[in-house]
């Protein structure tokens, strides 16, 4: 992913966490994608092994797309709060996301 549609993705994303559009830390997001209701879910690039396995499990068992591309200070710096794991819940977001993403 380039570093314009990088930063583009961070804004927003900070921007879906103030518009209430986020689930964040590990027992929430993983409750939300066994109620399928994350429609994408982010890990931290320095999470521990565990939790990334842990999420990507998850994730792939209910067939929502799991990215790792933010530190969890580029996350706290996002959203607010010092978090490893969390999840977008809106689905117009998730798709614009996904598009900046994917390239």
């Amino acid at each position: 992913m380039n570093t314009v549609n990088r930063q583009k993705a961070m804004n927003l994303l900070g921007l879906a966490m103030r518009a209430g559009k986020l689930v964040t830390g590990e027992e929430l997001t993983i409750a939300d994608i066994r109620r399928q209701k994350a429609k994408v879910v982010f890990v931290a690039t320095d999470a521990s092994d565990n939790t990334r396995k842990k999420i990507q499990d998850k994730s792939s068992y209910y067939k929502v797309p799991c990215f790792e591309l933010f530190s969890e200070a580029e996350i706290t710096q996002m959203i607010g709060k010092p978090r490893k794991v969390f999840g977008v819940l809106d689905a117009g977001f998730a798709k614009k996301i996904k598009e900046l993403i994917e390239g």
